[in-house]
Protein backbone atom coordinates (compact mmCIF):
# COMPACT_ATOMS: atom_id res chain seq x y z
CA UNK A 1 0.00 0.00 0.00
CA UNK A 2 1.47 3.32 -1.10
CA UNK A 3 1.47 6.20 1.38
CA UNK A 4 1.60 9.83 0.33
CA UNK A 5 2.81 12.71 2.46
CA UNK A 6 0.43 15.67 2.89
CA UNK A 7 0.77 18.88 4.81
CA UNK A 8 -2.03 19.06 7.32
CA UNK A 9 -2.66 22.76 6.59
CA UNK A 10 -3.29 21.90 2.93
CA UNK A 11 -6.06 19.50 3.93
CA UNK A 12 -7.68 21.47 6.75
CA UNK A 13 -8.42 25.00 7.82
CA UNK A 14 -7.62 25.69 11.49
CA UNK A 15 -9.91 27.86 13.64
CA UNK A 16 -9.87 28.81 17.32
CA UNK A 17 -12.79 28.15 19.67
CA UNK A 18 -15.15 30.51 21.43
CA UNK A 19 -14.04 32.79 24.26
CA UNK A 20 -16.91 32.43 26.72
CA UNK A 21 -17.76 33.95 30.09
CA UNK A 22 -18.57 31.91 33.22
CA UNK A 23 -22.18 33.13 33.27
CA UNK A 24 -22.73 31.59 29.81
CA UNK A 25 -21.88 28.07 30.97
CA UNK A 26 -24.33 25.36 32.03
CA UNK A 27 -27.32 26.36 29.90
CA UNK A 28 -28.22 27.11 26.33
CA UNK A 29 -27.01 25.30 23.19
CA UNK A 30 -24.76 22.21 22.96
CA UNK A 31 -21.09 22.85 23.72
CA UNK A 32 -17.91 20.83 23.16
CA UNK A 33 -15.42 21.06 26.03
CA UNK A 34 -11.73 20.20 26.37
CA UNK A 35 -12.64 17.14 28.46
CA UNK A 36 -15.02 15.76 25.83
CA UNK A 37 -12.32 15.99 23.15
CA UNK A 38 -9.56 14.61 25.35
CA UNK A 39 -11.48 11.50 26.38
CA UNK A 40 -12.47 9.86 23.09
CA UNK A 41 -11.81 9.32 19.39
CA UNK A 42 -15.27 10.60 18.36
CA UNK A 43 -17.63 13.21 19.75
CA UNK A 44 -20.56 11.61 21.61
CA UNK A 45 -23.96 11.52 19.94
CA UNK A 46 -25.16 14.17 22.40
CA UNK A 47 -22.67 16.72 23.74
CA UNK A 48 -22.83 16.68 27.56
CA UNK A 49 -22.15 20.40 28.10
CA UNK A 50 -24.13 23.59 27.40
CA UNK A 51 -23.21 27.19 26.59
CA UNK A 52 -25.46 30.22 26.10
CA UNK A 53 -24.40 31.35 22.61
CA UNK A 54 -25.83 33.60 19.91
CA UNK A 55 -26.79 32.48 16.38
CA UNK A 56 -23.73 34.34 15.05
CA UNK A 57 -21.43 32.47 17.45
CA UNK A 58 -23.07 29.17 16.51
CA UNK A 59 -22.34 29.90 12.86
CA UNK A 60 -18.71 30.96 13.48
CA UNK A 61 -17.85 28.12 15.89
CA UNK A 62 -20.00 25.42 14.29
CA UNK A 63 -19.36 21.67 14.39
CA UNK A 64 -19.96 19.61 11.26
CA UNK A 65 -19.37 16.04 10.15
CA UNK A 66 -15.69 15.60 9.33
CA UNK A 67 -14.45 18.34 11.68
CA UNK A 68 -11.44 17.45 13.82
CA UNK A 69 -11.00 19.06 17.22
CA UNK A 70 -7.57 19.26 18.87
CA UNK A 71 -6.68 20.23 22.43
CA UNK A 72 -4.89 23.58 22.06
CA UNK A 73 -3.10 24.03 25.37
CA UNK A 74 -2.01 21.87 28.29
CA UNK A 75 0.50 21.61 31.10
CA UNK A 76 2.03 18.48 29.58
CA UNK A 77 2.95 17.37 26.06
CA UNK A 78 0.93 14.17 26.43
CA UNK A 79 -2.31 16.16 26.62
CA UNK A 80 -1.56 18.52 23.73
CA UNK A 81 -3.08 17.98 20.30
CA UNK A 82 -5.34 15.14 21.41
CA UNK A 83 -7.94 14.71 18.68
CA UNK A 84 -11.65 14.00 18.53
CA UNK A 85 -13.69 13.76 15.32
CA UNK A 86 -17.28 14.73 14.57
CA UNK A 87 -19.02 11.83 12.82
CA UNK A 88 -22.18 13.91 12.28
CA UNK A 89 -23.39 17.53 12.23
CA UNK A 90 -24.12 19.19 15.60
CA UNK A 91 -26.75 21.90 15.01
CA UNK A 92 -26.29 25.07 17.11
CA UNK A 93 -23.21 23.65 18.84
CA UNK A 94 -19.99 25.57 19.58
CA UNK A 95 -16.61 24.53 20.94
CA UNK A 96 -14.21 25.70 23.65
CA UNK A 97 -11.45 28.25 23.24
CA UNK A 98 -9.09 25.61 24.64
CA UNK A 99 -9.58 23.70 21.38
CA UNK A 100 -8.64 24.12 17.72
CA UNK A 101 -11.00 23.05 14.94
CA UNK A 102 -9.69 21.53 11.73
CA UNK A 103 -12.30 21.77 8.97
CA UNK A 104 -11.59 19.77 5.77
CA UNK A 105 -10.92 21.81 2.65
CA UNK A 106 -11.31 18.71 0.44
CA UNK A 107 -13.49 15.59 0.39
CA UNK A 108 -11.38 13.02 -1.44
CA UNK A 109 -7.95 13.05 0.23
CA UNK A 110 -8.61 12.43 3.95
CA UNK A 111 -11.44 10.39 5.46
CA UNK A 112 -12.57 11.57 8.88
CA UNK A 113 -12.98 8.12 10.45
CA UNK A 114 -9.50 7.13 9.34
CA UNK A 115 -8.10 10.41 10.64
CA UNK A 116 -9.71 9.79 14.05
CA UNK A 117 -7.45 6.80 14.57
CA UNK A 118 -4.42 8.12 12.69
CA UNK A 119 -4.22 11.30 14.78
CA UNK A 120 -4.22 9.28 18.02
CA UNK A 121 -1.67 6.76 16.75
CA UNK A 122 1.86 6.70 18.23
CA UNK A 123 3.24 7.87 14.87
CA UNK A 124 1.32 11.13 14.82
CA UNK A 125 1.53 11.66 18.59
CA UNK A 126 5.34 11.59 18.27
CA UNK A 127 5.18 14.16 15.47
CA UNK A 128 2.95 16.38 17.59
CA UNK A 129 5.22 16.22 20.63
CA UNK A 130 8.31 16.97 18.56
CA UNK A 131 6.74 20.17 17.20
CA UNK A 132 4.99 21.47 20.31
CA UNK A 133 6.00 24.73 21.96
CA UNK A 134 6.70 24.44 25.69
CA UNK A 135 7.05 27.50 27.91
CA UNK A 136 4.95 27.55 31.07
CA UNK A 137 2.35 25.51 29.18
CA UNK A 138 2.35 23.50 25.97
CA UNK A 139 0.60 25.27 23.12
CA UNK A 140 -0.64 24.41 19.64
CA UNK A 141 -0.76 27.28 17.14
CA UNK A 142 -1.04 27.90 13.39
CA UNK A 143 2.74 27.91 12.99
CA UNK A 144 3.06 24.42 14.44
CA UNK A 145 0.08 23.37 12.33
CA UNK A 146 2.00 24.33 9.18
CA UNK A 147 4.87 22.01 10.15
CA UNK A 148 2.72 18.90 10.60
CA UNK A 149 2.66 16.27 7.88
CA UNK A 150 0.51 13.16 7.60
CA UNK A 151 1.14 9.96 5.63
CA UNK A 152 -2.09 8.77 4.05
CA UNK A 153 -3.03 5.85 1.78
CA UNK A 154 -5.47 6.27 -1.09
CA UNK A 155 -8.86 7.59 -0.06
CA UNK A 156 -10.63 4.28 -0.80
CA UNK A 157 -8.22 2.45 1.49
CA UNK A 158 -8.80 5.04 4.21
CA UNK A 159 -12.53 4.40 3.99
CA UNK A 160 -12.09 0.64 4.37
CA UNK A 161 -9.65 0.98 7.26
CA UNK A 162 -11.56 3.79 8.97
CA UNK A 163 -14.90 2.00 8.78
CA UNK A 164 -13.41 -1.26 10.11
CA UNK A 165 -11.79 0.48 13.09
CA UNK A 166 -14.97 2.51 13.63
CA UNK A 167 -17.04 -0.69 13.92
CA UNK A 168 -14.65 -1.96 16.62
CA UNK A 169 -14.82 1.42 18.35
CA UNK A 170 -18.63 1.43 18.15
CA UNK A 171 -18.78 -1.98 19.85
CA UNK A 172 -16.46 -0.73 22.61
CA UNK A 173 -18.67 2.33 23.06
CA UNK A 174 -21.84 0.21 23.17
CA UNK A 175 -20.31 -2.00 25.85
CA UNK A 176 -19.37 1.09 27.88
CA UNK A 177 -22.92 2.40 27.72
CA UNK A 178 -24.34 -0.98 28.70
CA UNK A 179 -21.90 -1.11 31.60
CA UNK A 180 -22.92 2.36 32.75
CA UNK A 181 -26.56 1.24 32.76
CA UNK A 182 -25.72 -1.90 34.75
CA UNK A 183 -23.76 0.20 37.24
CA UNK A 184 -26.67 2.62 37.59
CA UNK A 185 -29.10 -0.26 38.14
CA UNK A 186 -26.93 -1.76 40.88
CA UNK A 187 -26.45 1.60 42.59
CA UNK A 188 -30.19 2.30 42.45
CA UNK A 189 -30.85 -1.07 44.09
CA UNK A 190 -28.25 -0.35 46.80
CA UNK A 191 -29.70 3.10 47.51
CA UNK A 192 -33.23 1.73 47.62
CA UNK A 193 -32.31 -1.01 50.09
CA UNK A 194 -29.58 0.54 52.24
CA UNK A 195 -30.12 4.30 52.04
CA UNK A 196 -33.91 4.56 51.84
CA UNK A 197 -34.26 1.27 53.80
CA UNK A 198 -36.89 -0.12 51.45
CA UNK A 199 -35.41 -3.61 51.20
CA UNK A 200 -37.99 -6.42 50.77
CA UNK A 201 -39.67 -7.53 54.00
CA UNK A 202 -38.82 -11.16 54.77
CA UNK A 203 -41.39 -13.78 55.71
CA UNK A 204 -40.10 -13.77 59.31
CA UNK A 205 -40.36 -9.96 59.53
CA UNK A 206 -43.85 -9.98 58.03
CA UNK A 207 -44.95 -12.61 60.57
CA UNK A 208 -43.40 -10.60 63.44
CA UNK A 209 -45.33 -7.56 62.23
CA UNK A 210 -48.52 -9.61 62.20
CA UNK A 211 -48.89 -8.93 58.49
CA UNK A 212 -47.94 -11.99 56.40
CA UNK A 213 -49.26 -10.13 53.36
CA UNK A 214 -46.34 -7.65 53.62
CA UNK A 215 -43.75 -10.25 52.63
CA UNK A 216 -41.67 -8.85 49.76
CA UNK A 217 -43.01 -5.30 50.25
CA UNK A 218 -40.60 -2.35 50.82
CA UNK A 219 -39.70 -2.20 54.52
CA UNK A 220 -39.86 1.49 55.42
CA UNK A 221 -42.64 2.41 52.99
CA UNK A 222 -44.74 -0.41 54.43
CA UNK A 223 -44.39 0.76 58.02
CA UNK A 224 -41.35 -1.25 59.08
CA UNK A 225 -40.15 -0.13 62.52
CA UNK A 226 -37.33 2.42 62.53
CA UNK A 227 -35.16 3.10 65.60
CA UNK A 228 -33.17 6.29 66.27
CA UNK A 229 -29.45 5.59 66.67
CA UNK A 230 -27.48 8.09 68.75
CA UNK A 231 -24.11 7.17 67.19
CA UNK A 232 -25.30 7.76 63.63
CA UNK A 233 -27.77 10.47 64.67
CA UNK A 234 -30.43 9.01 62.42
CA UNK A 235 -33.07 6.32 62.26
CA UNK A 236 -32.17 2.83 61.04
CA UNK A 237 -34.33 -0.30 60.74
CA UNK A 238 -34.96 -2.26 63.92
CA UNK A 239 -32.43 -5.06 64.32
CA UNK A 240 -29.69 -3.36 62.29
CA UNK A 241 -26.34 -2.77 63.97
CA UNK A 242 -23.74 -0.01 63.94
CA UNK A 243 -20.07 -0.61 63.17
CA UNK A 244 -17.20 1.04 61.33
CA UNK A 245 -15.85 0.66 57.82
CA UNK A 246 -13.50 -1.94 59.28
CA UNK A 247 -16.59 -4.08 59.90
CA UNK A 248 -16.90 -4.52 56.12
CA UNK A 249 -13.58 -6.30 55.69
CA UNK A 250 -9.90 -6.58 56.49
CA UNK A 251 -8.15 -3.33 55.53
CA UNK A 252 -4.83 -3.90 53.79
CA UNK A 253 -2.22 -1.41 52.55
CA UNK A 254 0.49 -1.95 49.95
CA UNK A 255 4.11 -1.15 49.21
CA UNK A 256 6.47 -0.41 46.32
CA UNK A 257 9.57 -2.52 45.57
CA UNK A 258 12.85 -0.64 45.15
CA UNK A 259 12.43 1.14 41.80
CA UNK A 260 16.22 1.22 41.33
CA UNK A 261 16.18 -2.55 40.87
CA UNK A 262 14.69 -3.39 37.44
CA UNK A 263 14.67 -7.08 38.32
CA UNK A 264 11.79 -6.34 40.68
CA UNK A 265 9.47 -5.33 37.82
CA UNK A 266 8.13 -7.08 34.74
CA UNK A 267 5.48 -6.82 32.04
CA UNK A 268 4.05 -10.26 32.84
CA UNK A 269 4.36 -11.31 36.47
CA UNK A 270 2.37 -10.57 39.64
CA UNK A 271 -0.34 -7.91 39.02
CA UNK A 272 0.49 -4.66 40.86
CA UNK A 273 -1.68 -1.55 40.93
CA UNK A 274 -1.10 2.13 41.63
CA UNK A 275 -3.69 4.92 42.03
CA UNK A 276 -2.82 5.98 38.47
CA UNK A 277 -3.99 2.59 37.24
CA UNK A 278 -7.34 3.16 38.91
CA UNK A 279 -7.61 6.65 37.43
CA UNK A 280 -7.02 5.11 33.99
CA UNK A 281 -9.71 2.55 34.81
CA UNK A 282 -12.49 5.10 35.46
CA UNK A 283 -15.75 3.85 33.95
CA UNK A 284 -14.95 0.23 34.83
CA UNK A 285 -15.68 -1.53 38.08
CA UNK A 286 -13.13 -4.33 37.77
CA UNK A 287 -9.37 -4.34 37.34
CA UNK A 288 -7.02 -7.22 36.63
CA UNK A 289 -3.61 -5.52 36.61
CA UNK A 290 -1.85 -2.19 36.26
CA UNK A 291 0.63 -0.88 33.71
CA UNK A 292 3.49 -2.86 35.24
CA UNK A 293 3.77 -6.07 37.25
CA UNK A 294 6.17 -7.03 40.01
CA UNK A 295 8.32 -10.13 40.04
CA UNK A 296 8.29 -12.69 42.84
CA UNK A 297 11.61 -11.27 44.02
CA UNK A 298 10.14 -7.75 44.08
CA UNK A 299 7.03 -8.88 45.93
CA UNK A 300 9.13 -10.71 48.50
CA UNK A 301 11.54 -7.82 49.00
CA UNK A 302 8.67 -5.35 49.52
CA UNK A 303 6.64 -7.79 51.66
CA UNK A 304 3.69 -7.36 49.30
CA UNK A 305 0.50 -9.10 50.36
CA UNK A 306 -1.50 -10.74 47.60
CA UNK A 307 -5.13 -9.65 47.71
CA UNK A 308 -7.70 -12.26 46.63
CA UNK A 309 -10.20 -11.93 43.81
CA UNK A 310 -13.15 -9.78 44.93
CA UNK A 311 -11.04 -7.43 47.06
CA UNK A 312 -12.29 -3.85 46.81
CA UNK A 313 -9.33 -1.57 46.05
CA UNK A 314 -9.57 2.03 47.26
CA UNK A 315 -6.95 4.67 46.50
CA UNK A 316 -6.15 6.42 49.77
CA UNK A 317 -3.97 9.23 48.42
CA UNK A 318 -3.01 11.02 45.22
CA UNK A 319 -5.99 11.05 44.82
CA UNK A 320 -8.43 9.64 47.37
CA UNK A 321 -11.49 7.66 46.41
CA UNK A 322 -10.89 5.69 43.22
CA UNK A 323 -12.51 2.27 43.57
CA UNK A 324 -12.18 -1.01 41.72
CA UNK A 325 -12.85 -4.68 42.39
CA UNK A 326 -9.99 -7.13 41.81
CA UNK A 327 -10.91 -9.54 39.01
CA UNK A 328 -8.05 -11.83 40.09
CA UNK A 329 -5.40 -11.89 42.83
CA UNK A 330 -3.48 -8.58 42.82
CA UNK A 331 -1.07 -6.47 44.86
CA UNK A 332 -0.94 -2.68 45.29
CA UNK A 333 1.45 0.09 46.20
CA UNK A 334 1.20 2.19 49.37
CA UNK A 335 -1.45 4.47 47.87
CA UNK A 336 -4.23 2.04 48.76
CA UNK A 337 -6.41 0.90 51.60
CA UNK A 338 -8.05 -2.21 50.21
CA UNK A 339 -10.94 -4.17 51.72
CA UNK A 340 -10.99 -7.96 51.71
CA UNK A 341 -14.73 -8.49 52.40
CA UNK A 342 -15.60 -10.14 55.69
CA UNK A 343 -17.87 -13.17 55.79
CA UNK A 344 -21.43 -12.05 55.14
CA UNK A 345 -20.47 -8.99 53.07
CA UNK A 346 -20.19 -9.47 49.31
CA UNK A 347 -17.89 -7.37 47.13
CA UNK A 348 -20.86 -5.50 45.63
CA UNK A 349 -22.08 -4.39 49.07
CA UNK A 350 -18.60 -3.28 50.19
CA UNK A 351 -18.02 -1.44 46.90
CA UNK A 352 -21.26 0.58 47.06
CA UNK A 353 -20.95 1.21 50.80
CA UNK A 354 -17.53 2.77 50.26
CA UNK A 355 -18.99 4.87 47.43
CA UNK A 356 -21.81 5.98 49.72
CA UNK A 357 -19.44 7.00 52.52
CA UNK A 358 -16.75 8.50 50.27
CA UNK A 359 -17.56 12.07 51.27
CA UNK A 360 -17.02 11.20 54.94
CA UNK A 361 -13.81 9.36 54.04
CA UNK A 362 -12.44 12.38 52.17
CA UNK A 363 -13.45 14.77 54.95
CA UNK A 364 -11.43 12.75 57.44
CA UNK A 365 -8.27 12.69 55.32
CA UNK A 366 -5.21 14.47 56.69
CA UNK A 367 -1.75 15.52 55.58
CA UNK A 368 0.27 18.65 54.81
CA UNK A 369 1.85 17.82 51.44
CA UNK A 370 -1.14 15.83 50.19
CA UNK A 371 -4.26 14.41 51.79
CA UNK A 372 -4.21 10.76 52.80
CA UNK A 373 -6.61 8.39 54.50
CA UNK A 374 -5.11 6.05 57.07
CA UNK A 375 -6.42 2.67 58.19
CA UNK A 376 -7.00 4.10 61.67
CA UNK A 377 -9.23 6.80 60.19
CA UNK A 378 -11.32 4.24 58.31
CA UNK A 379 -11.74 2.30 61.54
CA UNK A 380 -13.43 5.34 63.14
CA UNK A 381 -16.04 6.09 60.45
CA UNK A 382 -19.37 4.77 61.71
CA UNK A 383 -21.74 2.94 59.37
CA UNK A 384 -25.02 1.06 59.69
CA UNK A 385 -24.79 -2.69 59.14
CA UNK A 386 -27.75 -4.70 57.83
CA UNK A 387 -28.37 -8.32 58.81
CA UNK A 388 -26.46 -10.90 56.78
CA UNK A 389 -29.71 -12.21 55.27
CA UNK A 390 -30.46 -8.80 53.72
CA UNK A 391 -26.94 -8.52 52.26
CA UNK A 392 -27.22 -12.05 50.85
CA UNK A 393 -30.53 -11.15 49.21
CA UNK A 394 -28.90 -8.02 47.75
CA UNK A 395 -26.04 -10.14 46.42
CA UNK A 396 -28.57 -12.39 44.68
CA UNK A 397 -29.71 -9.40 42.61
CA UNK A 398 -26.43 -7.48 42.25
CA UNK A 399 -23.97 -10.31 41.55
CA UNK A 400 -25.46 -11.20 38.12
CA UNK A 401 -25.25 -7.51 37.16
CA UNK A 402 -21.61 -7.42 38.28
CA UNK A 403 -20.88 -10.59 36.32
CA UNK A 404 -22.29 -8.98 33.16
CA UNK A 405 -20.18 -5.87 33.79
CA UNK A 406 -17.04 -7.95 34.18
CA UNK A 407 -17.74 -9.78 30.91
CA UNK A 408 -18.32 -6.55 29.01
CA UNK A 409 -15.20 -4.97 30.45
CA UNK A 410 -13.11 -7.98 29.41
CA UNK A 411 -14.61 -7.79 25.91
CA UNK A 412 -13.57 -4.15 25.71
CA UNK A 413 -10.04 -4.97 26.83
CA UNK A 414 -9.77 -7.57 24.07
CA UNK A 415 -11.32 -5.26 21.45
CA UNK A 416 -8.99 -2.42 22.45
CA UNK A 417 -5.98 -4.71 22.15
CA UNK A 418 -7.23 -5.84 18.72
CA UNK A 419 -7.74 -2.25 17.56
CA UNK A 420 -4.31 -1.15 18.80
CA UNK A 421 -2.69 -4.19 17.17
CA UNK A 422 -4.45 -3.62 13.85
CA UNK A 423 -3.91 0.13 13.72
CA UNK A 424 -0.19 0.31 12.76
CA UNK A 425 -0.39 -2.78 10.55
CA UNK A 426 -3.31 -1.36 8.57
CA UNK A 427 -1.65 2.03 8.27
CA UNK A 428 1.63 0.72 6.89
CA UNK A 429 0.02 -1.88 4.62
CA UNK A 430 1.10 -5.03 6.48
CA UNK A 431 -2.57 -5.92 6.75
CA UNK A 432 -5.23 -4.93 4.23
CA UNK A 433 -9.00 -4.80 4.41
CA UNK A 434 -10.61 -6.99 1.78
CA UNK A 435 -13.98 -6.65 0.12
CA UNK A 436 -16.99 -8.05 2.02
CA UNK A 437 -17.76 -11.63 1.09
CA UNK A 438 -20.61 -11.95 -1.41
CA UNK A 439 -23.85 -13.32 -0.01
CA UNK A 440 -25.00 -16.47 -1.81
CA UNK A 441 -28.61 -16.66 -2.85
CA UNK A 442 -30.54 -19.56 -1.42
Amino acid sequence: MKLRKHRLDELYEMSSGISSKPEQAGHGAPFCSFTTVFNDYFLPTELPDRMDTSPKEQETYSLKRGDILLTRTSETLDELGMSCVADKDYPNATYSGFLKRLRPTQNDVSYHRYMAFYLRSPVFRKTMNNNAVMTLRCSLNEQIFSYLNVLLPDFDQQVKIGDLLFRIHAKIDLNRRLNAELEAMAKLLYDYWFVQFDFPISAAQAAAMGRPDLEGKPYRASGGKMVYNTELKREIPEGWEVGTLESLGTIVGGTTPDTKKPEYFSSEAIPWNTPKDLSNNVGNRFIARGEIDVTEAGAKAASLKELPEGTVLMSSRAPIGYLAVARNPVTTNQGFKSFIPNRGFCSEFVYFTLRHYMKAIEQNASGSTFKEVSASTLKMIRVHLPPVAVVEAFSGFSSPLASQQSTLEQQNEELTQLRDWLLPMLMNGQVTVGEPAATQEV
